[in-house]
């Protein structure tokens, strides 16, 4: 578990700017919702599936490295899961995928538990 303060904020940040990557970076014209790279390489029949899950299974074990309880891994990799199983479908996957955005509902549950647990937290004056 990474229990200093700033590798845990630089931790979230990366895995924020890599699920964006993968779920959302690109905006294309007449497109109306932005794409990644999992949608991209989903198009490759079996292997561009099983890419982008690798990498998904990167972003949840950088959430394990932040002690994120058990059961919120659960809930990433049932993510991932879905994601993964309904890719494989021709086209309809893909069409799923850019909807479903795993890699980005993974990223905030981790935003999520670094904001209410791990983010250090102001002083508190106590002075009359």
């Amino acid at each position: 578990m990474i229990s200093h303060p700033q590798s845990q904020e630089n931790l979230v940040e990366h895995v924020e700017s890599l699920a964006q990557l993968m779920d959302s970076r690109f905006n294309i014209p007449g497109i109306p919702a932005p794409l990644g790279l999992d949608t991209l390489i989903g198009f490759i029949p079996g292997i561009g599936d099983t890419i982008g899950l690798g990498v998904s299974g990167y972003i949840i074990s950088q959430a394990a490295r932040l002690g994120l309880p058990k059961r919120k891994l659960v809930k990433m990799s049932f993510n991932v899961g879905i994601d993964w199983l309904i890719g494989l479908i021709p086209l309809i996957g893909d069409i799923f995928d850019w909807g479903w955005k795993a890699n980005n509902r993974n990223a905030a549950i981790i935003r999520e538990y670094y904001e209410k647990v791990l983010r250090p937290k102001p002083p508190v004056d106590v002075t009359p």
